[in-house]
């Protein structure tokens, strides 16, 4: 799991990059760093829960 979600924020990012996301917070090409925020909190998040 906590390889998968590095693997799944970059390509969320990639295809933010070429089409982005018609949802708020996320219309604007430059909003793609949120995703980045949220996949590292996903990643902590699943380290706790392993331990």
């Amino acid at each position: 799991m906590t390889k998968i979600v590095p693997l799944l924020g970059i390509f969320l990012m990639l295809l933010h990059l070429v089409w982005p996301f018609n949802v708020p917070g996320l219309r604007k090409r430059r909003d793609f760093w949120k995703i980045a925020v949220v996949m590292g909190v996903a990643i902590v998040f699943t380290a706790l829960l392993r331990e």
